[in-house]
């Protein structure tokens, strides 16, 4: 029987070569395998395919048919594990709260038990005749947090 245990150890050693880490896998019931990598240099098609092949070496189909699917984590999908969050340090993203607040902002910090995010908004200050931009920052803990993505601009 083919296990999500089997899978991560035998993708273990490219997975550390490349300076990626897994951030999903799915084994279902009729043996279908999904594999979700990221890594903070990137992964490429190049990558999910040396892996497929290793994975396709190591399971006999004639002995247990399986459909196998290796892919780098999408950039419109939300965060899965703490290493995206820490790869997208510096950037702008999007967090929707579990009471259904949403946050846009920049990811300034990231532990293993919750993030930061500044947060600009433009606010009234006393004495003054225009609003003044005002960085204000939020601290979540991961299980506060319902989805985080990354936010997608084109310029």
């Amino acid at each position: 029987m083919i296990t999500k245990e089997n899978i991560k150890d035998l993708i273990a050693d490219i997975i550390e070569d490349k300076n990626a880490f897994i951030v999903d896998i799915k084994v279902g019931a009729s043996n279908k395998i999904k594999i979700e990598i990221d890594s903070f240099n990137g992964f490429s098609i190049n990558d999910c395919v040396e892996i497929s092949r290793l994975i396709e070496s190591n399971y006999d189909r004639d002995e247990e048919d399986f459909e196998l699917e290796v892919a780098s984590a999408g950039l419109s999908e939300p965060f899965k594990v703490v290493p995206q969050y820490e790869k997208n340090v510096g950037k702008e993203i999007e967090t929707l709260t579990n009471e259904g607040i949403k946050i846009i902002g920049i990811l300034s910090k990231v532990t293993d038990t919750d993030i930061e995010i500044e947060e600009s908004k433009m606010v009234k200050v006393e004495g003054k005749k225009k609003k003044q931009s005002v960085i204000e920052k939020h601290t979540f803990s991961f299980d506060q947090l319902k989805s985080t993505k990354v936010v997608i601009k084109f310029k």
